[in-house]
């Protein structure tokens, strides 16, 4: 049995008095340790018809392509996250015009916020965890080897209103779960 670093007591899953779900409990002291879904934010961040991707550095995906996005920090706002892993991933800077879509991925726990951007400059550069960067028209994008469902679903539902002033968020396509398939580019 494990303990629970705050207070040293050991931990073990159980049922919290007035809950419904296993949690882990300090037979110590009672806290209650909640594990909650990770959030995700990034951005479609285009310059004229050009849209910024990402060639991963880092697992996983490694050496896929994706937008620049990744993990929420604490005490950072979902806009600030977002405008953080721009200038991290590619020396972006962009700025947020619209939340683009909410996805959920329930079998990895993961809840992202991908929003609608202006690259305000092309003066970009792979970070840490890029191997490369680029800017592509909607032709150029390399479909067969971006690293996620949900990147191919935020391209495409960006084409679909990269021109509209005002809409409704998107969530995922009608069907799908974010699972990944060998196969997910078939058809594109």
């Amino acid at each position: 049995m494990a303990s629970y670093p705050e207070t040293g007591g050991p931990i073990r899953r159980t049922i919290p008095a007035g809950d419904n779900m296993e949690r882990l409990v300090c037979d110590g002291c009672g806290f209650i340790h909640y594990e909650n879904p990770k959030v995700v934010v990034g951005a479609v961040a285009a310059r004229e018809d050009r849209i910024l991707l990402c060639r991963r550095a880092i697992e996983p995906r490694l050496g896929y392509w994706t937008i620049p996005a990744g993990y929420l920090e604490m005490n950072e706002s979902t806009e600030e996250g977002a405008l953080r892993e721009a200038r991290e991933e590619a020396g972006a800077e962009l700025r947020l015009d619209a939340l683009l879509a909410v996805y959920n991925i329930p079998r990895i726990s993961q809840v992202q916020l991908i929003y609608r951007a202006e690259l305000l400059s092309e003066a970009i550069f792979a970070g840490e965890e890029s191997q490369e960067v680029g800017l592509f028209t909607a032709d150029e994008i390399p479909w067969r080897d971006l690293a996620f469902p949900s990147v191919r679903w935020a391209l495409t539902q960006y084409a679909e209103v990269k021109d509209t002033a005002v809409f409704a968020p998107f969530t995922n396509p009608d069907g799908e779960t974010g699972d990944f398939t060998p196969d997910m580019a078939d058809g594109l």
